[in-house]
């Protein structure tokens, strides 16, 4: 799809003046920067404005760490002229109202939002070519991150191709649908790189083009779980690499998928890789810079290195250089890092969750591990971090 360049007053991504909504307000969560505060905000309502928006009744939000992150006021940037920025950019939907030109949603339908919008320059390919995951310039905005209000509020107007439809049977666990597209992503980018491995696995013997590879999960977080259930169902023979000895919570849910984890605290590096051989990929879900070094000293031959966390900025740290060039080189390896998501990686990421909850029925449930009201707001942003996937329900 082809995006238009974004003039200043462009109303993509919802950024309403007050004139735009109707007198009713409604429950958000925000953040207010200059006051360094955090809090449940009465939001205007947003009506449809354009033919192709779409009116949503928020149902879940998902907590994640770049939402405890803005609680501390390292980043976030609330819309132009305002003082305050709707948290929230992991999100399943109800469709309450459409604009006249849309033809693929109705009411009652669910769907899942994007978070990125297109920067506003002409000769950004990426983001003209609705690519917005790739904008070469840096001037994306997204919602409930920068300058632009996320789902944390009751309901939201979306235009329609920044939707993904979900079935109706996926609602229990549809909310991961965003984290889960940092795999589906990082896994395309892979694949795009291995074909220089022409005579590599193709899948055509019905057993996903990751069989009889070996792939090493960093962290056991909802990113590096969902990730590894992406990887099982490729073929791969996958590895959780996690700080927590066993038993635990999150080892218990690696076993029922059929990974085996492995602590950190146990295992060293080099043992790692002597119990699993040649290590073919490796994703990293941990955003912790020690780690991802230490580990990438034992990518294998021909091996990808997926980067996915964006750890805050901390002191320099000694490193193993030398050897990860010499690596690097020698070994014909490949580093990538990823963010954002594209259209098909949404559509591919709620395809996947269905497929993980036919085989995986307890474990995909169990990765939501809380519930709350949106009065329960500040004990999942600014509480002790506990479990692995908590969210705020709206009902």
């Amino acid at each position: 799809m082809l995006y238009p360049p974004r003039p200043a007053n462009s109303r993509r991504g919802t950024l309403f003046s007050i004139s735009q909504m109707n007198s009713k307000s409604m429950k958000g969560v925000g953040v207010i920067p200059k006051q360094k505060e955090l809090r449940l905000i009465d939001h205007p309502e947003p009506n449809i404005a354009a033919p192709n928006e779409i009116k949503i009744r928020t149902i879940e939000v998902g907590v994640c760490g770049t939402d405890r992150e803005i609680c501390t006021f390292a980043y976030g940037q609330p819309p132009a002229g305002g003082d305050y920025l709707l948290l929230g950019h992991e999100c399943l939907g109800e469709v309450i109202e459409v604009g006249s030109a849309v033809r693929n949603f109705k009411p009652g339908d669910l769907v899942v939002p994007s978070v990125r919008r297109p920067c506003h320059d002409p000769s950004c390919i990426p983001c003209r070519e609705g690519r917005q995951d790739f904008c070469s310039t840096w001037k994306y905005t997204e919602r409930g991150i920068s300058q632009l209000h996320g789902f944390m509020t009751e309901l939201f107007v979306e235009e329609d191709v920044f939707l993904t439809p979900v079935p109706k049977e996926l609602r229990d666990v549809a909310v991961m649908a965003e984290p889960l597209t940092i795999a589906e992503k990082g896994l395309t980018q892979a694949w795009q790189v291995q074909k220089r491995l022409v005579w590599e696995h193709h899948n055509r013997d019905g057993k996903g083009r990751g069989h009889g590879l070996n792939a090493v999960v960093l962290g056991a977080g909802p990113i590096g779980l969902l990730g590894a259930m992406k990887l099982l169902i490729e073929g791969f023979r996958v590895f959780i690499y996690s700080r927590s000895p066993k038993p635990n919570f999150k080892a218990d849910i690696a076993a029922q998928i059929g990974a085996e984890y492995m602590s950190s605290k146990e295992t060293s590096v080099e043992d790692l890789a002597k119990h699993i051989g040649n290590i073919d990929l490796i994703y990293e879900a941990v955003g912790e810079g020690h780690l991802t070094f230490d580990v990438m000293r034992v990518l294998g031959i021909n091996g990808v290195y997926i980067l996915t966390g964006i750890p805050a900025e901390k002191p320099p740290i000694p490193v193993y250089a030398d050897n990860i060039m010499r690596n690097i080189t020698l070994k014909n390896q490949a580093i990538i890092g990823t963010v954002n998501a594209s259209p098909q990686d949404f559509a591919d990421a709620v395809r996947d969750l269905g497929e993980f909850k036919k085989r995986w029925p307890q474990a995909i449930g169990s990765l939501i591990t809380a519930r709350r009201s949106i009065e329960g707001y500040r004990e999942l942003l600014v509480g002790k971090a506990t479990g692995i996937k908590n969210v705020i329900e709206f009902r």
